[in-house]
């Protein structure tokens, strides 16, 4: 019996070892630190926060005992601050009252009962200026690398208006800093509606309407934690009108602005063997008209088209991709550098929308591009650029068939070993 289950161990860690040598080995070791991501929340103390209309409550009391429950709840690694606006000012002059707007709690390691203390002491004051306080989030959060996100949480709409805060998302998307603003509306009437989810769609936000205080308390909560999930954060570029003079692309992440009807080109250097690999997704962040399109040619300089990628589409919309894979072959009589290598070639990308909009909508800026390239190791075969759908996950399957096979052999001898063991006694 002992000798038996002594041989029973030793083949499951034989098994144990011969899949951890087929299986990859971490390299989290190597990977370089991450920057802490950023959020900033920006609640609404205007006067009409004292509305008695959640659960009983003023909304006042229903935003503090959200805010009590979410500092409990933020995760370690956010750096997180918090904005009023509405908060110091209760007079009638328009001017003084537009720029009632300060950091109540400055971005970074939180300190919970420091924070709540500083929420405890508001109180309905003033106007709604949400056009100047997304700026100053915008200011507080910073222009870094980190992953950035504006929670703005408003029981009405902006009293400062011509600084159309719609207008004020716009120009922060059209900075390239990934910052996304998400917004919740205090039992909103339509107006308020409309123009917080205007707010949120130019960040790529969410636009959430709130009734009860674990509502609000339940989604403030849910958008801290996005905040903390790793995410790519895309790189500001800018498009040329052709491809002689259009910016050189690394596989990366990157953020443009088109207008309707334009044509941005980008370029892309592919080596023999190598595939390219590119999306595009445009976001409608104003009304558009019902038929829409979006084009992604890959083209060579002398303007021969390569492979495309085009969707189309009838109605509402928030946002429209494509793609395209453009595998470049191996090739032994390929021009070679100065250093021997082979020559690289360059790839134009070019990207076109078809998108048109009523006369009373701006065109300006341009709507949000997010570009995706990616070059990888080339297929094996020319017939085979999908691998199946499998890609390289070959080798896994692979290795799990072997390690499959090994174990059938070992059990099989087990058995076999055990019959004889039985005969023998």
């Amino acid at each position: 019996m002992i000798t038996r289950k002594r041989l029973a161990t030793g083949a499951c860690a034989l098994l144990v070892a011969l899949t951890a040598a087929l299986l990859p080995t971490s390299a989290a070791a190597d990977e370089p630190a991450k920057e802490s991501p950023k959020v900033e929340l920006v609640l609404d103390v205007s006067g009409s926060m004292r509305a008695k209309d959640v659960d009983g409550k003023s909304r006042m009391s229903a935003a503090k005992e959200a805010f009590n429950e979410v500092l409990d709840a933020v995760p370690e690694e956010v750096r997180l601050g918090i904005r009023t606006l509405g908060a110091d000012y209760p007079g009638n002059d328009r001017k003084r009252g537009c720029k009632d707007t300060r950091q109540l709690y400055p971005v970074g390691p939180l300190d919970r009962t420091e924070a709540k203390t500083a929420v405890a002491t508001l109180a309905p004051t003033g106007w709604t200026p949400i056009g100047p306080a997304l700026l100053g989030a915008a200011d507080d959060l910073g222009t870094d690398g980190a992953t950035k996100r504006i929670v703005l949480i408003t029981d009405g709409e902006d009293t400062c208006a011509p600084l159309d805060p719609c207008q004020v998302a716009r120009e922060i998307a059209a900075k390239g800093i990934h910052l996304v603003i998400d917004t919740l509306g205090l039992v909103p009437d339509a107006k308020t509606r409309r123009q917080l989810t205007c707010i949120a769609e130019a960040t790529g936000g969410t636009y959430t309407s709130v009734h009860h205080t674990e509502e609000l308390s339940r989604r403030v909560r849910q958008l801290v934690d996005r905040a903390a999930d790793p995410v790519v954060t895309p790189v500001a570029t800018e498009g040329t009108r052709q491809c002689a003079d259009a910016p050189q692309l690394k596989p990366g992440l990157y953020t443009d602005r088109e207008t309707f009807g334009e044509h941005r080109w980008y370029k892309v250097d592919l080596l023999p063997g190598q595939e390219l690999r590119a999306s595009v997704s445009i976001s409608a962040d104003r009304a558009v008209n019902d038929d829409y399109g979006v084009l992604l040619r890959a083209v060579t300089r002398s303007g021969r088209e390569i492979v495309r990628g085009s969707e189309a589409g009838d109605g509402r919309t928030d946002v429209i991709s494509t793609g395209l894979r453009y595998p470049k072959p191996e090739t032994d009589d390929a021009d070679e550098d100065g250093d021997g290598k082979p020559a690289a070639e360059t790839v134009c990308l070019q990207v076109s929308n078809s998108f048109s909009a009523p006369p009373a909508v701006k065109t300006t800026p341009g709507m949000p591009i997010e570009l995706s390239v990616d070059v990888v190791d080339g297929p094996s075969g020319a017939s085979d650029v999908a691998s199946f759908g499998l890609g390289r996950g070959w080798w896994l399957l692979g290795a799990l068939v072997l390690a499959g096979f090994l174990a059938g052999l070992i059990w099989g001898w087990l058995s076999r070993w055990r019959v004889a063991v039985w005969r023998t006694h």
